[in-house]
């Protein structure tokens, strides 16, 4: 129990911060909880779908290959992961009347990602003990908060624009890009020190996240 509780802590310390930034209208509680819910679930039931297709189509033979883990990190896991959270943003949270202001898409992408973070980090933590969970953290669970936000950012834009699907299409691409090379300098870590390559990543997009919000903020339509 104390490691379960440890996984879903940072967990919700960031759905808090996120749900605490949203300064002029917040968001209905049962569509909150009805997103983090398909997060946990839907998305990972998505991920382990295209994982089955992509562990036989896309395998890797060699782990040493820079260029296999590039696939590995960009396609197999970034694609798969951040485009199961885009599809419950899209058609979930997006079309309903409550999603009215662009910080919204921040909200709504952060509690989805945070809903799969949960999922994922409970088993990582169960399996790996209490160093996994302090890492994981200040590593793996603020990077899903990012990414959730960097979707998110332009997932708000998109809501409110002609030009619905370029904005959605920039916020997944965005997100697998970070996701993908957090990822791509951990499984490269053959290489010595590379990996300090995922913390730069992370700090970078934690930057931009700040900024994202801060900028939604000031557009509000209820400031």
């Amino acid at each position: 129990m104390t490691l379960v509780l440890l996984a879903v802590a940072p967990v919700l310390a960031i759905i808090l911060y996120i749900y605490l930034q949203d300064k002029y209208e917040k968001e209905p509680a049962s569509l909150l909880i009805a997103s983090f819910l398909l997060g946990a679930v839907l998305s990972i039931l998505i991920v382990i779908g295209i994982y089955l297709f992509t562990g036989k189509y896309i395998p890797i033979t060699d782990e040493r290959s820079i260029w296999q883990q590039f696939i590995q990190a960009f396609i197999v896991v970034a694609l798969a992961e951040e485009f199961s959270k885009y599809v419950i943003v899209k058609y979930f949270a997006q079309p309903r009347k409550a999603f009215n202001e662009p910080y919204d898409g921040i909200v709504y992408a952060v509690i989805v990602s945070m809903g799969f973070a949960c999922t994922e980090n409970i088993m990582y933590v169960l399996n790996g003990g209490y160093s996994t969970a302090i890492l994981r953290a200040f590593t793996a669970v603020p990077a899903h908060a990012t990414f959730g936000v960097l979707m998110g950012y332009f997932m708000g834009k998109a809501k409110f624009s002609n030009n619905r699907l370029k904005w959605n299409m920039a916020g997944l691409f965005l997100a697998v890009l970070f996701h993908g090379s957090y990822d791509f300098f951990l499984f490269i870590n053959f290489i010595p020190g590379i990996s300090i390559g995922a913390f730069i990543s992370l700090i970078i997009g934690v930057i931009l996240s700040r900024k994202a919000i801060k900028r939604h903020q000031e557009i509000s339509n209820f400031k």
